[in-house]
């Protein structure tokens, strides 16, 4: 197998950031006295769009409180945000990677959290392309991937999605693209088998390995 393009995800797959964004969530719901969600169900909520995951998170929030929720999120995200790093052996893959793919990111964040992160962490040189919950259809829609692929000029055959979530494989599914999980980020490793990707692994380094030998 060859692949012209790499799409990843990107909190929980480039960034350690999922158990901030829970943790956020659940905050967010303490401080307008809602049903503060598991910390297991508020993981589960990342990468999607932003009604679906109130919906899911914070079930019992009237939609037009959304605002509401999003502005507390926001300030205690914001609060966390420098704290967050890419995981290990991140940089280096994605450099090397560069050289030889077109990379892209297909995300959950809006279009302005995302730009932020690429310019805080010095990534945006790397990629191509890139998609936004803000933008287009969220995850697990395949919009995002689509329009990643028609912008770049690359097929589906020869595209190729990494995620650590649910959604993440489902979107690849409904792109017909093969993907990849990461089993470090936000969902758990039985979840994301369930969903037939390419390979699981635990680590950027088993990651790199497996892209070394087939991508």
């Amino acid at each position: 197998m060859t692949y012209r393009l790499i799409v990843f995800d990107w909190d929980g797959t480039i960034i350690d950031s999922a158990s901030t964004i829970a943790e956020c969530i659940r905050e967010a719901s303490r401080e307008l006295d809602l049903e503060v969600p598991e910390t297991e169900r508020a993981r589960h909520v990342i990468g999607l769009g932003l009604h679906d995951a109130m919906r899911i998170a914070v079930p019992g929030l009237p939609a037009q409180r959304y605002p509401e929720f999003v502005a507390s999120y926001r300030k205690h995200f914001l609060a966390r945000k420098d704290a967050m790093q890419l995981f290990d052996g991140m940089r280096p893959l994605l450099e090397h990677l560069s050289k030889t793919h077109l990379l892209a990111i297909a995300t959950g964040k809006s279009r302005a959290g995302l730009d932020r992160d690429l310019e805080f962490h010095q990534l945006k040189p790397l990629f191509a392309g890139s998609r936004c919950a803000d933008e287009t259809n969220p995850k697990p829609h395949p919009a995002m991937l689509v329009e990643i692929m028609e912008e770049l000029g690359v097929q589906n055959d020869s595209s190729l999605m990494i995620g650590d979530t649910s959604h993440d494989l489902e979107m690849a599914r409904a792109a017909e693209v093969d993907a990849l999980a990461v089993t470090y980020g936000a969902h758990a490793e039985a979840g994301l088998r369930a969903c037939g990707p390419l390979g699981c692994f635990s680590t950027v380094r088993e990651l790199q390995g497996w892209l070394k030998q087939n991508a």
